[in-house]
């Protein structure tokens, strides 16, 4: 028998238990966990969870967490209020037995609170990372990937990343062929491994028109499929090749050579999703020589190949338009 206990708290989300431990019921439904107990318990005196118009009380309480083998916490209604001191100690007493320990996305902040993440690897939900770093710096904190497993400690960040979580414990448990088997079931990707990135927006800093240095960002933005070397930027903002790295390390907290092979890399990731062009084509678009020039730069920044990208976020519309003059 494996024993599960997902750790909920009062009003928390319907949708996001989904994730939490949909992975296991839909195993057991379709008869590859045959041997699995799950239960949800409440971290608090009046647990319900809530959702389109639903409340549902939780029935177990924590002395549920003493038997578990895997103990699940899915999210934390608020980053800035400490846990329940009685759920943290369950938590540790889980641990000090021998459970494995799951948070998922905000859950980190209560395995975190618990001390369990003090020194370790963890993740959290990449928009939530920065404030885990302040309120727990004993936390090695990776924010750029799907989820950890660090053996008896796991993280995750937020949404599907906790069913790709669920996924690779069951693969730990059955293998393989019953992880991918029921995740065809479940019409969902067999595997996306835990050092894959979350695919985080990476917004352009506010530019400042009337900055020599913004300037030329903005002109460097609109041919990226040239060589631009950053001496001929510092030329363009009448600047020493020294007072224009000062100033772009200001604006934006990277290298100006950083920067652009950043930039470069969104925009392959852009046309990967919008075209079917092949992809040596569009690492020449975005100013790399070769699709073998672009591929360590894409797969350090993005986690993935740019084949595997584009098979994920593909949508074939058709060539794009012609780079800005």
């Amino acid at each position: 028998m494996r024993r599960l206990a997902v750790v909920v708290f009062n009003g928390a989300s319907l949708g996001a238990m989904s994730f939490a431990f949909g992975v296991f019921e839909m195993a057991s439904a379709f008869g590859e966990l045959p041997d699995l107990e799950l239960k949800v318990v409440g971290g608090e005196p009046g647990t319900a969870l809530r959702g389109g118009g639903l409340t549902v009380p939780v029935p177990e309480d924590l002395d549920a967490v003493r038997d578990a083998d895997l103990v699940l916490v899915p999210n934390w209604r608020s980053p800035m209020e400490d846990p329940p001191e009685a759920a943290l100690e369950a938590l540790r007493a889980a641990h000090d037995r021998g459970a494995r320990v799951a948070g998922l996305c905000s859950g980190a902040f209560v395995l975190a609170a618990a001390g369990l993440l003090d020194g370790r690897p963890a993740t959290t939900h990449w928009a939530m990372a920065p404030l885990l770093a302040a309120r727990f710096p004993a936390v090695r904190l990776d924010e750029s990937v799907l989820y950890i497993d660090d053996g008896d400690i796991l993280t995750a960040g937020g949404g599907a990343a906790g069913m790709d979580l669920g996924l690779h414990l069951i693969r730990s448990w059955c293998g393989a062929e019953v992880a991918n088997r029921l995740a065809k079931g479940m019409v969902v990707p067999p595997h996306r491994p835990g050092g894959q990135a979350q695919y985080i927006e990476s917004p352009m800093p506010d530019l400042d028109e009337g900055d020599p240095v913004s300037e030329t960002m903005a002109w460097a933005l609109t041919r990226l499929d040239t060589a631009l070397p950053v001496d001929e930027l510092a030329r363009r903002a009448l600047m020493s090749r020294r007072n224009y790295d000062r100033r772009f390390r200001e604006i934006t907290g990277a290298a100006p050579g950083t920067w652009l092979t950043h930039q470069r890399v969104i925009r392959a990731q852009q046309l990967l999703e919008s075209t079917d062009l092949p992809v040596d084509e569009i690492a020449r678009y975005c100013g790399f020589s070769s699709a073998a020039a672009l591929r360590p730069h894409f797969r350090r920044q993005v986690g993935v190949t740019p084949v595997a990208y584009r098979e994920t976020f593909g949508t074939r519309l058709g060539v794009p338009e012609p780079m800005p003059a």
